[in-house]
């Protein structure tokens, strides 16, 4: 066998450094000792400082190591989503002399709100579009087709649709010089929709709902004798009106409900926002709105 020659194991040259800097400093004069050892105490402790500052704070996800996001990105972040708004300025005004005319009383409040001097006696004796009804020797009755005027008379009638009602509006719209904004009937939307679109560009909506968003259900039918370009009937089909029909201004919204002016109730009103939507639904998804642009299709 041959004798090998035992090798030391290398030593740690940072202990080696500081074994031979320990060495030194016990070789020193003791009042040099003590002025060395605050020196290096003042260094560690500026090193520490100066580490803290220079280097960001580390952060981990799992085995991966990452600086913390700047501060700047934090202020892309996306935009909260509104929950709340209404419209200010619509005036409330109560339907205490037309009995059957809650679309006139809404259809005079919201132009009054957008700054139109007309009254609901007014709207109603110049610009309402009515049809009453009638009967023959066998006791049938007849009337229009909703959508083209107001079925009835506006004490006791049924009432009038969306495209028949900005109809109307437009008639005394049409008297406003250098106003170029005009009323626009829609159908098959929503609330929700209704809003966004309207509601948060501070237009008020003209909606057709149920008195106290009470349930609807049929009520009278007659035969049509009268239609427009509006009609949604053909003469001598039947038409059917809904009991609880009503018609308020929708002016906004909250996390929860929907916000009208009703003429009826003689004050705003909040609904929750499902049960409006399945009452404006049963009533046909009618609105109108009053601007300067027709709405999208």
């Amino acid at each position: 066998m041959t004798n090998q020659r035992k090798r030391k194991p290398k030593q740690n040259k940072f202990l080696k450094f500081f074994k031979v800097l320990s060495r030194s400093v016990r070789e020193l004069p003791k009042q040099t000792k003590r002025n060395a050892i605050v020196v290096c105490s003042v260094m560690i402790v500026l090193g520490i400082i100066i580490s803290a500052i220079a280097f960001p704070k580390l952060s981990y996800d799992g085995d991966t190591k990452k600086t913390e996001e700047p501060a700047s990105r934090a202020a892309t972040a996306p935009t909260v989503k509104q929950t709340s708004h209404k419209v200010e300025g619509i005036p409330i005004i109560v339907q205490d002399y037309y009995k059957a005319g809650c679309e006139t009383y809404a259809a005079t409040m919201l132009l009054q709100g957008l700054g139109y001097n007309i009254t609901e006696h007014q709207f109603v004796d110049n610009y309402l579009i009515l049809h009453d009804f009638s009967y023959d020797d066998e006791g049938n009755m007849y009337g229009p087709d909703m959508n083209s005027a107001f079925a009835g008379n506006i004490f006791s009638g049924a009432g009038i649709f969306c495209p028949a009602m900005a109809k109307s509006m437009n008639k005394y719209l049409a008297t406003q010089k250098n106003d170029n904004r005009r009323a626009y009937p829609i159908k098959g939307k929503t609330l929700e929709y209704l809003c966004k679109e309207y509601i948060d560009k501070d237009i008020p909506v003209m909606t057709w709902v149920t008195t106290y968003m009470e349930e609807s259900y049929d009520k009278l039918s007659w035969i049509v004798d009268y239609v427009d370009e509006n009609a949604e009937y053909k003469v001598g089909e039947t038409m059917t009106w809904r009991q609880n029909e009503h018609c308020m201004v929708l002016i906004g919204y909250t996390d929860r409900d929907y916000l009208f002016c009703d003429s009826v109730a003689g004050k705003v009103v909040s609904h929750e926002k499902s049960l409006a939507e399945t009452r404006f639904t049963e009533i046909g998804n009618q609105a109108v709105v009053v601007t300067d642009k027709a709405p999208a299709k």
